[in-house]
């Protein structure tokens, strides 16, 4: 593909509190066996793209960890490849990533030592499948500069934690407005952008030169009425997951049949590391109903709308209802789940009684377990 890949993958969302106090937001984990950042890393190669970018920064350790090998995405070649960015203090520069559009900035020698003629930019905290050449066919006959994939929300959805849209007939964009107080458009940026890649180098280096850091703020919004943005609109599933019941409900979406076979039976296939865990494993007694369960499980209580993850033990006469436990998971004997998220690595003590009253309450038990 005529296109270069840049993920990123290095910001702090203060909205899943408790969840992204040890791992990046695009390590979180997704429907029982993947990561956030899997879902654009899929795409990428799904869409040929053999050179890919990921710019980390913020808790990057567990996401460095699941990056270290770019064989499961096909990207273990020779020409080409997977690239891993963290911020680097230079003689020039002693600074972290202050924004999108600094991050590029500061990665600016990858741009450069490209020679493909455009680039793809996107988040790796969405859940999603794309085509980028479809995107990039229409960023070419429409003759923009810059094509942003959009999303219609459905009635009822918050808009206000997007950047909201609105384009004329021809799909130009007119306005463009991020995180609005009130918002006006329930088409929203997706995170996804096609731009020409020499464009794209001027457009950071005039930023910087400005002392400006963020990609939307400065580029996308200050540039909209002297360049041609576009909206390239996307119908198939997508879920941002940057808020606590954002990403509640996209695990639980999982749990429809529906988005199961789109993303796990459908072509083309979504990758991801795979750990050597044997199948899950049901002891007599177990109730399980509607429910992911993940590999190197063991389950001996009831299970019901609720997406477990890999390496988790639930206990005899465990109830969990409508609840995600993460990776790692102890549950002692007679514990009882409903709406929580429980934390990766955690030891539940026996008898214990966690239900969300009031939203879904995240479940983080401070216990000796492991040692430092």
């Amino acid at each position: 593909m005529r296109a270069v890949g840049i993920i990123l993958a290095g910001g702090n969302s203060r909205k899943m509190h408790e969840l992204t106090s040890k791992r990046a937001v695009a390590a979180m984990p997704i429907a029982g066996s993947y990561r956030a950042i899997d879902f654009a890393l899929s795409n990428m190669t799904n869409s040929h793209i053999q050179k890919v970018a990921v710019l980390t920064q913020y808790n990057a350790r567990s996401l460095n960890e699941h990056l270290n090998s770019s064989k499961w995405w096909d990207f273990g070649r020779k020409q080409g490849g997977l690239y891993v960015f963290t911020p680097t203090i230079t003689a020039d520069n002693g600074y972290w990533y202050r924004g999108t559009a600094d991050a590029i900035y500061q990665n600016l020698d990858f741009l450069r030592k490209c020679h493909e003629p455009y680039v793809i930019i996107t988040s790796g905290d969405a859940v999603y499948k794309l085509d980028y050449n479809k995107v990039l066919e229409y960023h070419i006959a429409k003759k923009a500069d810059i094509t942003v994939v959009c999303k219609e929300l459905d009635p009822g959805e918050d808009a206000t934690r997007f950047g909201t849209i609105r384009m004329n007939e021809a799909c130009r964009i007119e306005e463009f407005e991020e995180k609005p107080m009130v918002a006006n458009s329930h088409t929203v940026s997706t995170g996804i952008y096609v731009i020409r890649r020499r464009q794209l180098i001027d457009l950071v280096e005039r930023c910087a030169e400005e002392d400006r850091h963020d990609f939307v703020t400065d580029i996308l919004i200050r540039y909209k009425n002297l360049k041609k943005i576009y909206g390239y609109k996307i119908n198939s599933y997508w879920s941002n997951i940057s808020t606590v019941d954002a990403y509640y409900q996209t695990n639980m979406d999982f749990l429809k049949p529906e988005v199961r076979n789109y993303f796990f039976r459908e072509l083309p296939h979504v990758f991801s590391k795979v750990s050597d865990q044997p199948p899950a494993k049901y002891n007599p007694g177990a109730v399980v109903k509607n429910s992911l369960v993940g590999s190197g499980s063991i389950v001996n209580g009831t299970i019901e709308n609720s997406v477990i993850f890999k390496k988790v033990f639930v206990g005899n006469n465990c109830v969990i209802k409508n609840s995600i436990i993460l990776n790692d998971v102890y549950l002692g004997d007679n514990t009882y789940i409903e709406n929580c998220i429980v934390e990766s690595r955690d030891t539940i003590r026996a008898n214990t009684r966690h239900v969300g009253e009031n939203g879904v309450k995240v479940v983080v038990e401070k216990n000796e377990r492991y040692a430092l």
